[in-house]
């Protein structure tokens, strides 16, 4: 399965209820908590928010794998797992 194949399933889901396609990627924390109240106040501000988590989080996963991620974290992401791109750190040297 190709890396496309996730971010497509994802991007689906985003399109039918944003708040789970953020739940998905940023876990159970303030993205989604931000993302729910969005969406209640209109469809569009919880689309245009839920794209830009997955948008960061699969930007910052490709420049992991590259070796190229900064220590800048992007504005408005409030989720660790986002930031770091889904790499915890963990058994890393």
């Amino acid at each position: 399965m190709s890396d496309a194949a996730p971010a497509l399933i994802i991007v689906l889901i985003t399109i039918l209820l944003p708040p789970v396609g953020v739940l998905m990627v940023a876990g159970c924390g303030a993205d989604f908590l931000i993302n729910i109240c969005l969406t209640l106040l209109g469809y569009i501000p919880g689309h245009i928010h839920a794209f830009y988590i997955e948008y960061v989080y699969f930007d910052r996963r490709a420049r992991a794998r590259e070796g190229a991620l900064t220590g800048r974290r992007a504005p408005a992401v409030y989720s660790e797992r986002v930031q770091n791109g889904g790499n915890t750190g963990y058994g890393t040297m």
